[in-house]
């Protein structure tokens, strides 16, 4: 904190002078990092508060008094609110703060591996809602329709928006395996089904203009939006997609009433992907000039879901793992993502 108040002071001391907005980029930076600092140094003086309190009332309660039980609990409330913010010690990086934009693709394997990535889309959305965040499904291409009613997911992009939302889920990138009985066999045989998950930050506008992108370089088509089953959910061809030529990029966009609406939220991801795939390249670069070898995340299996013929989830690079598979489906990640930021 020491560091922090004596940043916060030389900031405000040059946002005080007469000249300070003559340059109106800085300037807003500035003022950007004053903001963040203030909100760093009053979340420690809160806790810091809280804390004294706590030992106040504790000196002052005995195990057997009625408000005890009282006590416990919101000690254990801080207690929690201490390491939320010992996470976000970890996520330091430009974007963390930003919101995220992700794509689940299932992997080989037909209807089974179409219904892991629906669950996983389900298993993100909860892990959002619990954290407050909101998400916004910008495409799904479904699969066959199978038994139970189910609906598997080819591919689906969604966008999570909420305070570091990128900083949390960027190493969820990777491929998941599940292992289980499969639904979808007559047999009940044992299947193992792969999905891919991407994770990049949703950027915003001061960062776009590091990409200029020329309009011949954009392929752009319409078509109707879509549901499970094929049925057409607008009329009209209001769905966008842009396709990047130099690099292949494809991106789409159908939740919007309007063509016009899509194709500004398609863009918003296409910019995103272009930035972070620069990114991308500056630190392979990096990694190559300082003689280090960088293990590739994307395209190799990072967790398994296993649920037959017993119940684990274990992550391979952490070796975070535990026996309550259906709780972690159901969304809680915070054990498993506590421990990737860690290393």
């Amino acid at each position: 904190m020491p560091g922090k108040k004596k940043e916060l002071g030389e900031l405000e001391k040059k946002a005080e002078g007469a000249d300070f907005w003559q340059n109106r980029e800085e300037a807003v930076e500035v003022t950007k990092r004053i903001a963040e600092i203030k909100e760093e140094v009053a979340v420690v003086e809160e806790l810091k508060k809280e804390l004294q309190d706590l030992r106040s009332l504790s000196e002052i309660t005995g195990e057997q008094d009625t408000s005890f039980a009282e006590l416990v609990k919101q000690v254990e409330q801080f207690k929690k609110r201490v390491k939320e913010e010992e996470t976000r010690t970890f996520l330091a990086g430009r974007y963390d703060k930003n919101g995220a934009l992700v794509t689940i693709t299932a992997g080989a394997g037909g209807q089974e591996a179409q219904d892991w990535a629906t669950m996983l889309l389900r298993m993100y959305e909860r892990y959002c809602q619990k954290r407050g965040w909101e998400t916004t499904v910008f495409h799904q291409s479904f699969g066959d329709p199978g038994g139970e009613g189910r609906i598997g997911t080819k591919q689906v992009s969604f966008g999570v928006k909420g305070s570091y939302a990128y900083g949390l889920l960027k190493k969820e990138s990777g491929v998941h395996r599940l292992v289980r009985i499969s639904p979808f066999s007559s047999q009940s045989l044992r299947h193992t089904s792969f999905a891919s998950l991407e994770v990049i930050p949703d950027i915003k506008e001061e960062d776009r203009k590091q990409i200029q992108i020329k309009p011949d370089d954009l392929a752009i088509d319409t078509f109707r939006s879509s549901g499970p089953g094929g049925q057409n959910v607008n009329k009209r061809e209001t769905a966008v997609r842009v396709t990047h030529i130099p690099t292949g990029i494809v991106v789409s966009c159908q939740v919007k009433r309007t063509q016009l609406e899509n194709k500004e939220r398609a863009m918003d991801q296409l910019f995103a992907k272009l930035l972070f795939l620069q990114e991308q390249e500056r630190e392979k670069e990096m990694q190559v000039l300082k003689g280090q070898k960088r293990s590739i995340e994307w395209g190799s299996q990072i967790r398994s879901y296993v649920l037959h013929p017993y119940q684990m989830v274990k992550d391979h690079r952490t070796g975070q793992e535990t026996s309550n598979a259906q709780s972690v489906i159901d969304g809680d990640l915070d054990d498993f993502i506590e421990a990737e930021l860690a290393i």
